[in-house]
């Protein structure tokens, strides 16, 4: 497989990453219920800027958003919408998103107080693929929204550093 190219992501993107989220959806569950406006889920309010990882010839392969902290005031960040297509895994993909997604928050005000949460649940490889990337579980939660069966959803907050927020 050839190295993926990341890059700011271009309104011109979004329907191929709504395909793209639709074959993570179907494979992993993600996002645990499927958004009534896949666009809008992925263009949130607060959103601070968005990337794409794109294969040759055009395929996009992963996305990731950093986005205003839901609650969050001043230069609280949260990295957010991150996911790889099951074909693109195990080339180092969503490392190089984060990576893009850290190096900006840093450059404009953002890296002491970054973010991110994850569904409590059978996202083991989400969890150690966090946690290798330098990010410390803060805290779990009951998310204000429910799983596809109207159960609730518990959240692990993860802080990238030393910050508890």
């Amino acid at each position: 497989m050839r190295e993926a190219v990341v890059r700011i992501r271009q309104a011109a993107d979004l329907d191929d990453c709504v395909e793209a989220l639709r074959v993570v959806h179907r494979a992993d569950a993600y996002p645990l219920n499927w958004p009534a406006e896949p666009r809008g889920w992925l263009t949130p309010p607060g959103l601070l800027r968005a990337w794409v990882a794109e294969l040759p010839p055009g395929t996009i392969a992963g996305h990731v958003a950093v986005q205003r902290a839901p609650g969050g005031a001043g230069l609280h960040a949260e990295l957010s919408r991150l996911f790889v297509t099951p074909a693109a895994r195990r080339h180092s993909i969503a490392t190089a998103l984060i990576r893009r997604a850290r190096s900006w928050a840093a450059e404009h005000g953002h890296g002491h107080r970054l973010t991110l949460s994850v569904t409590d649940d059978h996202r083991s490889a989400a969890v150690a693929l966090y946690e290798a990337a330098g990010w410390r579980h803060s805290h779990t939660t009951d998310a204000d929204w429910t799983a596809p069966d109207g159960g609730p959803v518990r959240l692990r907050h993860y802080v990238l550093g030393d910050r508890d927020d």
